[in-house]
């Protein structure tokens, strides 16, 4: 029994985000949960289904807590944990539990104030895990920087292709009134920027943001009887390398090899149908090694293949069209799901992708540790 275009996302919600002192992460939750129900024309008690990824600065919240809030009893309901992957990892167990009968209708949330939260925010980035603070290995840059010294060495990926990872987001945030950051950028100014871990400069790495994403899931018969257009759940996948770096085979391919497969082939359709990429941008490098593990380009092809605006509205493969985490705002992976269905509801904008019908939307957790890919489309 396929579970192919049987399920759809037809609520979005945001809040304020960027810094944004005073707010708990609870009503971040609140406010992104009601904000997707009232887009999608439903009440609270049409959903029964509740599934978040927990807060890295409040651990006290729950599925159950954020359904006591919204006076929602629940038929199913779930904490999932996979970093970054998340909001992808998410998606899938959202519509297997729609599409099998568990419950109708999923509500997916996430919050996070590692902004503004007192000794807490940003740190949660930066500690070192085990014996690695013996050896200097502080926090996720550092690993993402070994990764991405790696493919240099292997393929001569250079730091301006990097750049350009992030001038083209930078640009696509210029246009998007939600951005924390919608200043341009060009190369120079991305070379210029301060080394944090070498070969990573600043403008290589995402934001650090308070805030919310919420999105509902629900059948795709239901979903035409809803206020806004189905974006339609086409094909999804997960991968999951041994998650440490110094025990994996190979630092320069991730997870994304066998999501993207499982998530093309579930899809029926290839990199290469694909009008719209929303692909997990922690560091500019890991979009690199992305595009190449997903078949949009050969192996150790992906520095030349972001190149010369190719990643650009108006390009071959748009992508990140809200600024994604480097220049929209930081969510862990909460940020590519919600844009690509404003791209495939027509709804961009001054950002919006011409005649886009199918987007491709990856999540990666840790230090390219957990991956999740998802195909959506505008029709079934």
């Amino acid at each position: 029994m396929s579970i192919q275009g049987k399920t759809a996302v037809v609520g979005l919600g945001y809040t304020a985000q960027g810094r944004v002192p005073g707010r708990t992460a609870l009503s971040f939750y609140m406010e992104a949960s009601r904000n997707a129900l009232a887009d999608a024309g439903m009440r609270a008690s049409d959903v029964d289904g509740i599934i978040i990824q927990p807060c890295p600065t409040d651990h006290s919240i729950s599925f159950g807590s954020l359904a006591q809030e919204l006076g929602i009893a629940l038929r199913f309901g779930a904490d999932q944990q996979a970093h970054g992957a998340s909001a992808a990892t998410i998606i899938q167990h959202a519509a297997m539990a729609v599409h099998t009968g568990l419950c109708k209708s999923v509500l997916c949330a996430f919050a996070d104030t590692s902004q503004s939260a007192p000794l807490r925010g940003s740190v949660i980035y930066q500690r070192a895990l085990g014996t690695d603070a013996a050896y200097g290995l502080f926090g996720v840059a550092s690993g993402y920087a070994l990764a991405a010294r790696r493919h240099m060495e292997e393929y001569g990926t250079t730091s301006r292709q990097l750049g350009a990872v992030a001038v083209a987001f930078r640009k696509h945030a210029a246009l998007n009134p939600r951005a924390q950051m919608r200043q341009p950028i060009t190369i120079d100014d991305h070379q210029a920027s301060r080394l944090v871990v070498e070969p990573l400069h600043l403008l290589d790495m995402c934001l650090v943001s308070d805030g919310g994403r919420a999105f509902i899931i629900t059948s795709a018969d239901h979903a035409r009887s809803l206020r806004q257009p189905p974006v339609y759940i086409l094909g999804f996948g997960q991968g999951h390398p041994i998650d440490s770096l110094l025990r994996r085979p190979s630092l320069t391919t991730t997870g994304a090899v066998q999501s993207g497969r499982l998530a093309f082939q579930m899809a029926g359709v290839s990199p290469a149908d694909i009008d719209v990429a929303l692909i997990y941008d922690a560091f500019t490098s890991a979009v690199i090694v992305q595009l190449e593990d997903l078949g949009f380009c050969a192996k150790g092809e992906g520095g030349p293949f972001v190149e010369d605006g190719r990643l650009e509205l108006g390009g071959p493969l748009p992508a990140n069209t809200s600024g994604g985490l480097l220049s929209d705002v930081y969510l862990q992976g909460w940020v590519g799901p919600p844009e690509a269905v404003l791209q495939l509801r027509k709804q961009g904008g001054e950002r919006q992708v011409r005649d886009a019908e199918l987007a491709v939307v990856t999540g990666s957790g840790g230090v390219l540790s957990t991956h999740g890919t998802i195909i959506l489309g505008d029709k079934r």
